[in-house]
């Protein structure tokens, strides 16, 4: 570990100690109880609100975050379990959800075992992990003209860490979470999909599989949550997955991702509306309908055809996704991940010459590249939530200059970088 790693570290451990010996430092649970499956998604996600973003190594942390919630777990849970009578006959007609976890209680006791681990490892710092790909996130979210926030976004570079998962190929994960009708699920997601994505059997050997079923097991989870706390909210979802050179992406209606290779969109996906064909065939044979009002909706309400959450609209709007893979040649320039606010003002034909531009003007300036395109959907008349996620699979610096010296992959130039704006002059994606 170099020298300057090691004193990041320090400070790291130091700075997570210092705060949990006061009460204003230590973060407070979204939900109070939780089922033991619910467990390790709202521990590492409350963890990780006190232990990232202070500047030390991320991984580190991440793996700070994951040795306590492992102690916690194996620590027995029968001591925390919830003793609320109101809250548990609320749920007799589901006797799998009267084992509920007092997430407060269990919170403390994940918050003694981070402090005491965060002290062993001053005195001996775990070793680096050892990475191949360089990646550079770009990501910005705003609440525009609504009302709420119902976006959330994840990002995790460190997969492997937060999983303590050592088989040796590289792993990490991507999401944008678009809400509706609340909150709630959207967090939910955001807190347990990449929690089911690591623990699903199928990870190692068919990791596609792995991430569109964590949809479908992440809806099973928030709709036993819905019911017993009678929420009515849904969210839709697109994730990806880079696993050594695979990319693989699952989503559930209408957020969006796509590829940019050698600055050409690549589709990777239709997104699942209620107008499409074979969705409107689902729906109506499951006795539903599909009607415009405005647009086309489910039943006269929902404006997409699959989602985690939507209690009401189930099984019309269906809880499972779709998935596809791709071999990556080392040719992709960057993947974006956004909400259907994005979508809807800026198409992925535009995105490339918005990126490269803003790369060109800002002197390869790559950390404001989302807050870019965000802001073109928004003065191109969006006022929904808009999230945007970018993931750059190369060098941003490199990726201009190969462009700037070599054009798309036809030999042609497919952007006029001239009077210091972008113009598409001419659209040649594949």
């Amino acid at each position: 570990m170099a020298e300057d790693e090691e004193a990041a570290a320090r400070n790291l451990l130091a700075a997570v100690i210092r705060d949990l010996a006061g009460p204003e430092g230590q973060p407070r649970p979204q939900n109070r109880s939780v089922s033991r499956d619910e467990a390790e998604g709202e521990l590492s996600e409350a963890a990780l609100r006190l232990v990232g973003g202070r500047g030390g190594p991320a991984w580190l942390a991440a793996s700070l975050v994951r040795a306590a919630v492992h102690q916690t777990l194996q620590s027995g849970l029968a001591s925390f379990v919830e003793r609320d009578q109101d809250l548990v006959e609320g749920t007799q007609d589901d006797p799998g959800n009267t084992d509920l976890l007092s997430l407060d209680v269990l919170l403390q006791h994940c918050l003694k075992c981070l402090h005491d681990i965060s002290s062993q490892w001053q005195k001996r710092l775990p070793s680096t992990p050892t990475t191949k790909r360089q990646t550079y996130i770009s990501i910005h979210a705003i609440r525009n003209t609504r009302r709420k926030m119902e976006d959330r976004h994840v990002s995790l570079l460190e997969f492997n860490q937060l999983f303590g998962i050592t088989d040796g190929v590289e792993r990490s994960f991507f999401a944008v979470f678009d809400g509706h009708g609340g909150l709630d699920a959207a967090n939910y997601a955001a807190t347990h999909v990449h929690v089911m994505v690591a623990h699903h059997e199928a990870l190692p050997s068919d990791p596609a599989r792995a991430l569109k079923e964590a949809f479908q097991r992440t809806d099973a989870m928030f709709l036993k949550r819905a019911k017993r706390m009678r929420l009515r909210s849904g969210t839709t979802g697109v994730c990806a997955l880079l696993e050594g050179d695979r990319l693989h992406v699952a989503w559930l209606g209408d957020s969006q991702a796509f590829l940019v290779q050698q600055g050409n969109p690549v589709t990777l996906m239709e997104p699942h509306k209620p107008e499409r064909e074979d969705e409107r065939e689902r729906i109506e044979s499951l006795g539903g309908c599909v009607t415009f009002m405005g647009c086309w909706r489910v039943n006269g309400t929902l404006a997409v055809s699959r989602a985690i959450g939507d209690i009401d609209q189930k099984p019309y709007v269906s809880g499972e996704g779709d998935v596809t893979s791709h071999h990556l040649s080392g040719l992709e320039d960057f993947l974006v991940l956004a909400c259907d606010g994005f979508y809807d003002a800026v198409s992925p034909s535009e995105a490339p010459g918005l990126v490269l531009g803003h790369l060109r003007e800002n002197g390869g300036d790559w950390q404001h590249v989302a807050q870019r395109l965000v802001t073109a959907a928004k003065e191109g008349g969006s006022s929904d939530n808009i999230t945007v996620l970018v993931v750059f699979l190369q060098e941003p610096a490199k990726i201009l200059e190969d462009f700037l010296a070599h054009g798309n992959r036809d030999d042609e130039p497919l952007f006029d970088f001239g009077g210091g704006g972008v113009e598409v002059v001419s659209d040649n994606a594949g």
